[in-house]
């Protein structure tokens, strides 16, 4: 059955809407969101005027499409690309969305045995076990790097394969069987996309799905810059606390409970002029005495030691010129001496004698 014109050109221009959002760099304007939404709506619109004429049958093989409709096999793929980008917020019900799509896509495509041997295969896994499937375990870097080498050169050959065929559009226009060949090209390479973007598109939902399954942060532990405001408000880099600190006990909250019990420390002050000179004084504690002073208050008090000789631990020099003290101390050095050899050192130590 020959689609109305309104079709094909509805699809033809949500194709030429979709190619220029790929190349347009305001992705983050309201503008930019609002021309992903108005394409999907195209498409949709395309997707429900196809359900109505019923262009596609599991009942039909490949020979039985016409050439023009083949094209509309891949709309289902445009569709879950474009629901990727749509702005949300939720993000997971919009990959979900694009998660249908794709399978829809990949669906069809294996109705009418348009599968390779290999994508049918990775298809059936899929289906098997979508939440788990991946293109190669996400814990094997190796092989993971080796299916994205092969995969890259693989969609490479598929480009190139497309461009050459769609090289001569004059051809195309006059040459149904290039047409067609044209279009199937076009599914092969929308095809390999597909199965990547599942693959990134699991990878996704499963840590949108452990964030939102993750249970609630555990409390932080109870810190004492925390009960005291630090970093806060009323914080303060001074050491010693302010008037209005002492007044608190270094904390908020009420003094005293209604039974007139304390409820934590606090300082009562003698004078309200005390608080009035706390408010322009300085951010540091001021000395309150000279070095002079201390050092009076510290002999005042007997902490400094005076005088020399022995009782500053220091041993006086001997004047060699007064032969008096001379004798003194060669006497005494003699005595010492003759006191060390009569008691050598030891000799009392009685405990470990045999």
């Amino acid at each position: 059955m020959e689609e109305p014109q309104s079709l094909r050109s509805l699809f033809a221009s949500a194709k030429e809407q979709k190619e220029t959002l790929g190349s347009r760099g305001d992705t983050n304007t309201e503008a930019y969101r609002d021309d992903v939404n108005a394409t999907i709506a195209k498409f949709q619109e395309c997707q429900r005027q196809i359900s109505i004429l019923s262009l596609f049958s599991s009942n039909e093989s490949l020979e039985d499409i016409s050439t023009n409709d083949i094209q509309y096999m891949s709309l289902e793929y445009f569709l879950a690309e474009l629901m990727q980008r749509a702005a949300t917020t939720d993000r997971e019900s919009a990959l979900k969305r694009a998660l249908e799509q794709y399978e829809k896509f990949l669906g069809r495509l294996d109705e009418y045995e348009l599968l390779s041997e290999g994508d049918k295969k990775l298809f059936e896994q899929y289906i098997a076990n979508p939440s788990s499937w991946t293109l190669a375990p996400a814990n094997d870097a190796a092989a993971r790097r080796e299916i994205k080498v092969t995969r890259f050169r693989e969609e490479k050959e598929l480009k190139q394969k497309l461009e050459y065929l769609a090289r001569n559009e004059a051809r195309l226009q006059s040459d149904d069987d290039d047409t067609r060949s044209l279009y199937l090209a076009e599914i092969q390479l929308y095809t390999h996309q597909t199965f990547q973007a599942l693959d990134l598109l699991m990878q996704e939902l499963s840590i949108l799905s452990a964030m939102r399954n993750a249970p609630p942060a555990p409390p932080q532990a109870d810190d004492p810059r925390q009960r005291s405001n630090i970093g806060g408000l009323n914080y303060s880099e001074r050491l010693d606390p302010s008037m209005s600190q002492l007044l608190r006990g270094g904390r908020g909250g009420p003094i005293l409970n209604n039974k007139g019990k304390p409820m934590q420390p606090f300082t009562l002050l003698g004078r309200r002029s005390e608080m009035q000179q706390g408010v322009f004084r300085s951010g540091h504690n001021l000395p309150t005495m000279t070095i002079d002073e201390y050092l009076e208050e510290e002999h005042r008090r007997g902490n400094v030691i005076e005088g020399g000789g022995e009782a500053s631990g220091i041993k006086p020099e001997v004047d060699e010129d007064d032969h008096a003290i001379a004798d003194q101390e060669t006497m005494k050095a003699r005595y010492w001496d003759e006191y060390t050899e009569a008691n050598p050192k030891g000799a009392g130590n009685t405990l470990n004698r045999g």
